[in-house]
């Protein structure tokens, strides 16, 4: 593609909606796009808020790797910014548990859980043992390595909460880290949230049989199906780009209209202040500028009151509907 870029904000917050979704959350990727662009940051349920910390500890795991290896330091600030000032923030954000923990039903025993992991005090040495497994050259392929990565992660459970976020976040970040992926387009959160229960089952039967393979199947047969889903939406996202650029050069456009849809294609949510400050404008400019748009059927006006909002309505179609 010319520009991937204009990718990879909308995968990653569809990933970070979908990894998200799997912990219980509720917030749609329409709400965490409001939310983004709202200049009060209303969010009573506090989902919205979660789902923006699974991007911005993205982001900054991105920008951690130019400096760290994986590792427990980048682990630990990876669940910094995912515990941020939402639920679990009480319980050591950025910090491994200290206490015994257990998987199962709400309020249950530990005589009733379906899974314990490992007592807190071994806790460091098993992600040691996980750090020097991730960052050595072993002779296996990447995708094999990373599977058994993203299991152990979860086996090991080093945070009070938290934890199966952060091992899908150290998916895409070993993969970018290893040089599979030279642009963070491929997430595994979307068929992980179809096929939920599976996903459980097929990690704790490691733990139980012992049996690899039908976690690794489970796993390979998770990155075909997301690889081409990818790279369809991707198809289908740069059509419509194309399809715009060439709409908006008909009347020749000016270059802040051309400016604004690449603006559009990374979040397709808008408000006149965001246009103007990326575009260097005054208000009312970004505001002309966003109206253009909207004749020419790119965007549309947000009904209701409060802010003046546009949406690209059928971009964000494309990037949130099915492929098949």
């Amino acid at each position: 593609m010319p520009n991937p870029h204009l990718l990879i904000r909308p995968f990653l917050r569809r990933e970070a909606v979908l990894s998200s979704k799997i912990e219980g959350t509720q917030a749609s990727l329409s709400d965490l796009l409001l939310y983004e662009v709202s200049d009060t940051k209303r969010d009573p349920s506090g989902d919205a808020r979660e789902v923006r910390n699974y991007v911005r500890a993205m982001e900054q795991g991105q920008e951690m790797l130019h400096e760290l290896p994986l590792s427990v330091r980048l682990f630990n600030g990876l669940h910094a910014v995912l515990m941020e000032g939402v639920r679990g923030r009480d319980r050591r954000p950025g910090e491994l548990r200290t206490e015994q923990v257990w998987i199962g039903s709400e309020g249950g025993s530990i005589s009733d859980a379906r899974f314990i992991p490992p007592p807190a005090q071994v806790v460091p040495d098993l992600l040691a043992d996980l750090e020097r497994f991730v960052n050595e050259d072993v002779e296996m392929p990447p995708l094999i390595q990373c599977a058994l990565m993203h299991y152990q992660f979860e086996v090991i459970h080093p945070y009070f909460d938290g934890n199966g976020r952060v091992g899908r976040l150290l998916i895409v970040l070993f993969l970018c880290a290893r040089q599979v992926l030279t642009t963070p387009l491929l997430y595994l959160s979307a068929y992980f949230e179809h096929r939920r229960q599976e996903y459980y089952d097929r990690l704790l039967d490691v733990s139980v049989t012992g049996e690899w393979e039908p976690w690794l199947r489970f796993f390979l047969d998770g990155v075909e199906q997301q690889s081409l889903d990818a790279i369809a939406r991707s198809r289908r996202v740069r059509d419509l780009h194309e399809q715009y650029r060439r709409l908006l050069q008909q009347p020749r456009a000016s270059g802040n209209a051309l400016r604004l849809l690449d603006a559009l294609f990374e979040s397709p949510y808008m408000t006149p202040a965001i246009a103007a400050r990326t575009l260097g404008v005054t208000w009312h400019g970004a505001k002309g500028v966003l109206e253009r748009l909207r004749a020419a059927g790119v965007v549309e006006l947000l009904g209701g009151r409060g802010p003046t909002i546009y949406v690209a309505r059928t971009l964000f179609n494309v990037i949130e509907a099915p492929v098949a």
